[in-house]
């Protein structure tokens, strides 16, 4: 059974996927500069605002990078903190299946402080473990080691890449290659078009005209950047399902035909559930 848990507590400053603060600051996801280099995605190379990491730099760690700090790959070791209807939970709680994860990095799924209390308490005790007096916001998806008991990371990009470093679940441990170094620049530039024109609070016609570039790359390939599923498809996945209605796909018919065929795949349909189920 995968180790996944409803804990929490009354912390009441903890809301998750996003910033937030024991003074209730609104919710703001995490944002990144990012340039792209040649890439199907032209149009998303444009920078956008970033803000600094929320976690103090001395604890913004990596699993196995800077072996120092203690961080390294074991299984059963790390824990994951996730918020209910939260895209960056969603697109973690996808590529833990897809890496078969599931059994070895613990889940931890936050929905309101009152569901969940012990997860919150449980949350801000991993906050205050990384640092001495911690003020700042306890915010999910939250990266933690379940050794010391400490925050690795709270950006989603670097746990991400780490949990792709982690011992694999799959026979053989052969797990897919979710982030191929030759499409790095690609998924970058991906990602920067899907934050920015393919969100419900998006200018319609912006909307339209990535879901039409988004379509034409289907238009080869069963993949959004070739003939095997990456990150790339995680992250246009869980975009597209946040749009509504159903509708806006129907003049798209060649994504419409991928969003269902990914939903249908094991990782996306149990993640997809794990994430929404207590929404």
């Amino acid at each position: 059974m995968p180790e996944t848990a409803s804990r929490g507590s009354s912390t009441a400053g903890s809301l998750p996927c996003g910033q937030s603060s024991p003074t209730h600051t609104a919710d703001e996801e995490s944002v990144f500069t990012r340039t792209g280099g040649q890439s199907p995605f032209p149009s998303a190379t444009r920078s956008r605002t970033s803000t600094p990491p929320l976690l103090p730099r001395t604890a913004h760690s990596r699993i196995g990078v800077g072996l120092a700090g203690g961080f390294y790959p074991a299984p059963h070791r790390y824990e994951v903190y996730l918020a209910a209807s939260c895209p960056r939970s969603l697109r973690i709680s996808i590529t833990l299946g897809l890496l078969g994860l599931t059994n070895s990095v613990a889940t931890t799924l936050l929905t309101h402080p009152a569901g969940t209390p012990d997860a919150f308490a449980s949350l801000r005790r991993a906050y205050e473990a990384t640092e001495h007096h911690y003020g700042g916001p306890f915010t999910a998806p939250a990266l933690c080691d379940r050794w010391t008991g400490r925050i690795v990371s709270n950006d989603t990009s670097d746990i991400l890449r780490d949990l792709t470093g982690l011992p694999s679940g799959h026979a053989a441990g052969r797990a897919p290659s979710l982030l191929p170094p030759s499409l790095a620049t690609d998924i970058e530039a991906l990602r920067d078009l899907l934050d920015r024109d393919v969100t419900p609070s998006a200018h319609p016609s912006d909307r339209t005209a990535a879901l039409d570039l988004l379509d034409c790359q289907l238009s080869s390939a069963a993949y959004m950047l070739g003939d095997s599923l990456t990150a790339a498809d995680v992250d246009v996945w869980v975009a597209l399902s946040r749009l509504a209605p159903a509708g806006t796909l129907c003049a798209h018919p060649r994504l419409r035909d991928y969003v269902r065929r990914l939903g249908e795949l094991p990782a996306f349909r149990t993640g997809n559930d794990g994430v929404r189920a207590a929404a």
